[in-house]
């Protein structure tokens, strides 16, 4: 009898979990489904709006008396969700998604996010990633303000904007995980002149979920100061991951100031012994990532130069990148190489 009463118990308890189970998914389909039509609700009443505007009445550009009218008389007769910026947005959803087909399931915050942005390419590219990887609203934030699509459009080998805006990031290649500059603002750490290596690191994994955002997709965490036994004497790999998608190793090395030839010497020696001792069949050759806060190109090239492994090179920095800074970059580069 003992033992079937715990056969009943465990079936119980297995019965409760499948419940569980069952409302979290009614639940997760119920919030998708209300978020999509209160998007396609406002992609109608912007359709309205515009139409309005069409027959030769007011314009609704932002403050205009239209606005202004139409968020007090829509907030008085159907109560909140009509503020000012709420209907401009409301118009410019349409005004950006003509066609409702081309909605995506995401919910009205995302929208929002993504309409602040003025570039179509650029727009493109973040709703390509927030459905892709399924970022929220905060994930969306933090890569907008930290210039994702710039970054990765002037990283190596990032030539084809286009493709970048119409399909988000595809990773087929090590190239593709690059970033230029890496930002570590997530960390927290205040603006000194000098850090050490240590506490950039100690920050990173105790911010992991944000370090694993910020590297991009595909990355899992093997650990840190990885140890290496090699003739009597031992030598440490700063941070090792897999990436799942390149099925390989990648090893990340941190130095807190210039990065040096040397620097390239010591990460091609980590390689070596992963390739040779760490990898199994079905594994590929192994990445190193040398992260410095500036390195001398010249240098650089002379240093990877004939190297038989893939030592990659860039930088980090632990604030926001400067935004005119980059953009002026970035338009320099679109404008040098023709988009199809």
């Amino acid at each position: 009898m003992e033992d079937k009463n715990n056969i009943q118990s465990s079936a119980y308890n297995q019965l409760i979990d499948n419940v569980g189970v069952a409302l979290q998914e009614g639940r997760r389909n119920a919030a998708t489904a209300i978020n999509h039509a209160i998007v396609r609700t406002y992609w109608q009443i912007g359709q309205y709006i515009v139409e309005y505007e069409q027959r030769g009445n007011e314009r609704a550009e932002y403050g205009s008396n239209l606005l202004n009218r139409l968020s007090k008389d829509l907030t008085e007769r159907y109560g909140e969700g009509f503020g000012r910026s709420n209907v401009f947005y409301i118009r410019k959803l349409y005004i950006e998604y003509p066609k409702v087909q081309t909605l995506s399931e995401l919910s009205w915050s995302h929208y929002i996010e993504l309409l602040k942005i003025e570039d179509n390419l650029e727009r493109s590219f973040y709703e390509k990633e927030c459905r892709s990887e399924h970022w929220g609203v905060r994930e969306l934030k933090r890569q907008k303000d930290s210039l994702l699509f710039q970054r990765l459009a002037l990283s190596t080998n990032k030539k084809n904007v286009m493709q970048l805006a119409q399909n988000g990031q595809i990773v087929e290649k090590p190239e593709d995980i690059l970033k230029e500059p890496y930002v570590f603002e997530f960390t927290g750490l205040p603006k000194l002149p000098v850090y050490k290596e240590g506490d950039v690191e100690e920050a990173l994994v105790s911010n992991l979920s944000m370090f694993l955002l910020e590297l991009g997709k595909g990355f899992a965490f093997i650990g840190r100061q990885q140890k290496i036994f090699i003739a009597g004497r031992t030598y440490k790999v700063d941070l090792v991951f897999y990436h799942r998608i390149l099925k390989c190793f990648v090893l990340i090395d941190l130095k807190k100031g210039e990065i040096t030839h040397n620097d390239i010497g010591q990460m091609n020696f980590y390689l070596n012994y992963f390739r040779e001792e760490m990898n199994t069949d079905g594994d590929n050759e192994p990445i190193g990532i040398v992260l410095g806060t500036e390195s001398d190109k010249l240098v650089m090239q002379y240093a990877t130069a004939g190297l038989s492994n893939q030592v990659f090179v860039s930088r980090y920095q632990l604030y926001l990148p400067n935004r005119e800074q980059i953009e002026a970059e970035f338009r320099r580069f679109f404008s040098s190489h023709k988009l199809d």
